[in-house]
């Protein structure tokens, strides 16, 4: 699972065509249809956004949520919503969650389950039992809100987000996957644009009874154009597409071998808790599968010679991400790529790496200390000091000092969990001429609390090194 969350992998290419890889229509890839919306998944969304799940809340791509909120705003008292709402306190259902029950349901409007159900199937979270009583309620729902009129009403709009993604589509190199995994891609692989979902990307699967396997990578959709239809950037997503894919190779490894893993996971998790817990990562298992996927995307960049500062700043996000290992790992992935003849697929050197976590978790707090003597970090306010009560409405601006330099391009100030109403008027960024603070003008209101964050996507270092993000609070007198 990739959250933009939401997560995304977010990578700055200097010469984005300099990729020496080769298109899918070259390789002559059959494995691989062109990408396409999926109304179960698009079902599947708007019915958890309608019961409030924030995941599948985004507003991004506004002419396509919009239409949502329209046609389905009368159906949030429905009983297949409030139903939701009780598994999702009860069970903690979301996230990827939702997305395997869509890839598992056959076509509106019975939605019979392509595989027999389980309690582990679709996912372990939903229960046979509560995920019989979700596909039936879903049923009613379906019929109830007449979805399919909602469907054929944005027909244009999914043919039209398909056919700007492939873009992306043109440039994955699936042979890459056989070769570096060691086994021939006898799945058939998706892609699904999730219109409505915003910047949240999952990587499910299904495995039939015959032995055959689907893999999907639904892909979300976080940016927009001038016109207001949904644009894919290159740098933006074909490192989520390349990420969700290798999802598909590396859980069944880390899920099969859970307890070798367990204890130094643990300790590795407990150190890093915060970031990852912010990433809807809520279990060190879940860690150690996204650090393999993280590790085998920057192997995918260098094997395809992507440019070295994208893979330097690759590199950099996941650190940022609390993936502090990441290097390390890298470096057993490029030792077993030089030892194939001794290690033909990446599951026969899975107990060198199982191995290697033993020092990982000894050395955490090392790269820890290491990672945070490279942030920048604030350091002072002018006008007030951080969480002050009565601030002087009037003042115009608030400067952000910083322990050294900054890059000085670009600025990321986010809300923070208080909203809109908390975040204040702000009319103009800048930075100091030696770019050791940022000088936001702004306009306060008497007798108000604000909040927002700065965060790490755009206030950087000279080297690139993201601060941590850091939350401004104070409130002005009445």
């Amino acid at each position: 699972m990739n959250l933009n969350f939401p997560f995304r992998i977010s990578i700055s290419f200097l010469l984005f065509f300099s990729i020496a890889s080769s298109n899918l229509a070259a390789q002559g890839v059959t494995i691989l249809a062109k990408p396409r919306v999926d109304e179960r998944v698009e079902l599947l969304s708007i019915v958890f956004r309608l019961a409030g799940a924030q995941e599948f809340s985004s507003t991004q791509f506004k002419r396509y949520t919009d239409n949502i909120e329209r046609y389905f705003g009368a159906y949030k008292n429905h009983e297949l919503i409030s139903y939701i709402k009780k598994i999702r306190k009860e069970n903690g259902i979301g996230y990827d969650a939702v997305m395997k029950m869509a890839v598992h349901l056959g076509p509106a409007p019975g939605f019979k389950p392509v595989v027999k159900l389980s309690d582990s199937v679709p996912e372990k979270r939903w229960k046979m039992e509560k995920a019989q009583e979700f596909i039936r309620l879903l049923g009613k729902f379906y019929k109830d809100s007449r979805a399919d009129v909602f469907f054929k009403a944005n027909a244009d709009i999914y043919k039209e987000v398909s056919q700007r993604f492939l873009t992306i589509y043109d440039q994955l190199d699936l042979n890459w996957y056989k070769d570096f995994y060691g086994k021939s891609p006898k799945e058939k692989f998706i892609i699904i644009n999730g219109v409505g979902n915003g910047g949240g990307n999952y990587g499910p699967d299904i495995f039939y009874k015959d032995g055959k396997r689907e893999v999907y990578a639904i892909m979300g959709t976080w940016t927009i154009d001038s016109t207001g239809m949904a644009r894919f950037d290159l740098r933006d997503y074909f490192p989520t597409l390349l990420h969700e894919f290798n999802h598909s190779f590396v859980n069944y490894l880390t899920d099969q071998n859970p307890s070798r893993f367990e204890k130094n996971g643990q300790v590795i998790y407990k150190a890093v808790q915060e970031q990852m817990s912010g990433q809807a990562y809520a279990g060190w298992q879940t860690m150690i599968s996204e650090a393999l996927v993280r590790a085998a995307v920057i192997k995918y960049m260098k094997d395809h010679s992507f440019d070295k500062q994208a893979i330097d700043r690759e590199i950099l996000e996941q650190l940022d991400r609390g993936f502090l290992w990441i290097n390390e790992l890298l470096i057993e992935l490029e030792k077993y790529d030089q030892q194939r003849d001794r290690y033909p697929t990446l599951e026969s050197y899975l107990p060198n790496i199982i191995l290697a976590y033993h020092d990982y978790a000894q050395n955490i707090s090392v790269y820890q200390n290491i990672f945070e003597q490279q942030r920048p970090k604030v350091t002072s306010i002018d006008e007030f000091a951080n969480n002050s009560k009565n601030i002087d409405p009037a003042i115009h601006t608030i400067t952000i000092n910083f322990d050294r330099p900054l890059f000085g391009k670009g600025y990321s100030i986010n809300l923070t969990d208080k909203g809109k109403d908390a975040f204040p008027k702000i009319s103009k960024v800048s930075y100091s001429k030696d770019n050791t603070s940022i000088i936001l003008e702004t306009a306060l209101e008497k007798g108000k609390e604000y909040e927002f964050e700065l965060s790490g996507r755009s206030f950087k270092s000279v080297d690139q090194v993201p601060i941590k993000n850091f939350v401004v609070s104070f409130s002005t007198t009445p």
